[in-house]
């Protein structure tokens, strides 16, 4: 995640309808985050923690004390964050490794922090790979303690925790309610949504998008020619689905509007289905009026087959399909956007940015995005992509190629100044 308060230079290269800009040092640097696990029945809920930083846009990274392992093995946060997870018995042959973490870290979490370690860390014992970590580390510091009540009202705890609040580190939770024990009292690991909430303060992450309606469509529509075959596309719904969980980690109120996708729809954002042109319509049509912007992700089918038959057709030497054309998805909402906030895309192969400021202005939108599809390596399917943003106001900006949650957040950034810019109006 870029710093906020980062901006990006701007080199003009071309007078021509607007001016055409090169960004030096724009790729969104994300947040790195060093999560400590330590010996507590809490230590699965780490994995969901883990989870939704993860979808945050925040790269996170374990660290396991030898108890947490007994609770919850390191090649579950592996497959859960991508990274190595650092343990007592296993460094990654860096001997260094304590330094190392403390240095990437933008923030350490330990969560769920144990009376064990709030009382080391008070005391600055470094007797493991996690407590040398934080003793050796300058970044903030939040800790989420879980433990028996009777634990955290202890009076060694309760100066510890003292301690540690007048150096700065800050506390979330622990909350109320059914412990593991089956007692009930204060001592439980607070929720999921309220580390992650306190995380995201911490590091200043954007909520520029907070309760913004979004509709968010993803994948290639798929055209029946039979009972079996159809007309389609090479739309994989990568880049729909990093949109919609950016946004969603930015605050806005999602709605994921699906043609057919390779991957797996985001949890936790509602999901529509709509595999043919004609019913992603009737799905968007059912939800404009209830939205403040469309980002339209989705690769639609131009044609569908006019006559598409009933059963399977057989295998004949020849087959005549006539295609029709079908409706603009897009260019009909431009026609009733009324103050919404309009995002289109353009998959090209030839003379991208010029094409795409033509049908900006023809569908009346009010960004478009424009990427070149020939290239394999940020194509339909690649994992990353390369983009230019067009505005109507002319500014045209370069996104370099990234992963395609970081130009997701990219194209999010010129939608928040859209929005920010219509608040700041209808306040006026």
């Amino acid at each position: 995640m870029r710093n906020a308060s980062a901006s990006p230079s701007l080199y003009p290269i071309g007078p021509r309808q607007g001016i055409l800009y090169v960004c030096n040092a724009t790729k969104r640097m994300k947040r790195n985050v060093l999560l400590g696990v330590t010996g507590g029945v809490a230590a699965y809920r780490a994995c969901d923690l883990a989870r939704r930083l993860m979808e945050s846009g925040i790269a996170v990274t374990v660290v396991m004390t030898r108890s947490a392992t007994r609770f919850v093995t390191p090649l579950t946060f592996a497959a859960l964050t991508g990274n190595p997870v650092y343990t007592d018995d296993d460094t990654h042959d860096d001997p260094m490794a304590h330094i190392t973490l403390a240095r990437k870290a933008d923030l350490i979490l330990v969560a769920p922090a144990t009376a064990n370690v709030l009382g080391k860390l008070a005391c600055g014992v470094a007797d493991d790979l996690l407590t040398t970590t934080l003793v050796a580390g300058n970044a903030p510091i939040i800790v989420v303690p879980a433990m028996n009540s009777q634990m955290w009202q202890n009076q060694a705890v309760v100066e510890n925790v003292a301690t540690l609040r007048a150096r700065g580190v800050r506390f979330v939770g622990p909350a109320e309610g059914l412990l593991a024990c089956g007692e009930t009292g204060e001592g439980k690991m607070a929720p999921v949504e309220e580390i992650v909430a306190a995380v995201a303060e911490e590091l200043a992450l954007r909520r520029d998008l907070a309760g913004f309606r979004l509709l968010v469509t993803a994948g290639g529509t798929r055209e029946p020619i039979d009972a079996v075959r159809y007309v389609g596309n090479r739309s994989t719904g990568k880049m729909g689905v990093a949109l919609a969980e950016a946004a969603q980690a930015r605050g806005a109120d999602v709605t994921l509007i699906a043609a057919a996708m390779e991957v797996a729809p985001p949890e936790g954002i509602p999901l529509v289905r709509a595999e043919t042109a004609s019913a992603m319509r009737a799905a968007l049509a059912e939800r404009f009026e209830g939205c403040d912007g469309v980002v339209m992700a989705a690769a639609v089918g131009d044609y569908a087959c006019a006559d598409p038959a009933p059963g399977k057709v057989k295998k004949r030497e020849a087959w005549r399909v006539e295609l029709t054309p079908n409706p603009d998805l897009i260019a009909e909402l431009g026609m009733k956007k009324r103050g919404r906030i309009l995002v289109g895309f353009a998959a090209e192969t030839d003379t991208p940015v010029e094409y795409g400021r033509e049908k900006l202005i023809r569908k009346n939108l009010d960004l478009i995005v424009v990427n070149d599809v020939s290239r394999s390596d940020i194509g339909f399917g690649a994992d990353q992509n390369e983009v230019i943003i067009i505005a109507r106001s002319g500014e045209t900006i370069a996104a370099p190629k990234a992963p395609k949650r970081e130009v997701a957040d990219a194209i999010l950034d010129h939608v928040a100044r859209l929005v920010a810019a219509r608040t700041g109006e209808a306040t006026a």
